[in-house]
């Protein structure tokens, strides 16, 4: 991999975690769920179980009760294992509230925590073959 294409796969990967995070926001669930690979698994911040499979991923999104969710990502660091492979780390602070109109009223203090990826480059680009989130502290009350 050349120095260029090593760059231009650490920027994909970080419109890869921007993307998530703003169809997140958007509430565009089957668009999250597409960024994983066919049998991913993702491990919500909050804990609990992993859930596998793009489907189960979807399902896990739409089930949740409705809300107004700004996740803040930052310190994106994609580490490129090869042509095909990568693995990446970021710092999230989320603030949530009551589905509605905007300006929403936050719901309970921020979370303040991150994800770790493993990806995959697919025909259809970079995609998450993992993704573990956590919460690291509350700010607020």
């Amino acid at each position: 991999m050349t120095p260029i294409d090593r760059m231009l796969a650490e920027h994909e990967i970080v419109r890869l975690v921007t993307r998530y995070a703003m169809l997140n926001d958007d509430g565009d669930f089957a668009g999250v769920a597409a960024l994983y690979v066919e049998d991913g698994r993702m491990a919500r911040p909050s804990g609990g179980e992993p859930i596998v499979g793009r489907d189960a991923i979807l399902q896990s999104f739409l089930a949740r009760p409705p809300r107004t969710a700004r996740h803040i990502i930052t310190s994106i660091l994609p580490e490129i294992v090869s042509d095909t492979e990568a693995t990446c780390r970021s710092t999230m602070l989320l603030h949530a509230g009551a589905a509605g109109d905007l300006p929403a009223k936050a719901k309970g203090p921020a979370l303040l925590g991150g994800f770790r990826d493993r990806l995959v480059r697919t025909p259809d680009g970079w995609r998450f073959v993992e993704r573990t989130g956590t919460v690291d502290m509350t700010i607020g009350d």
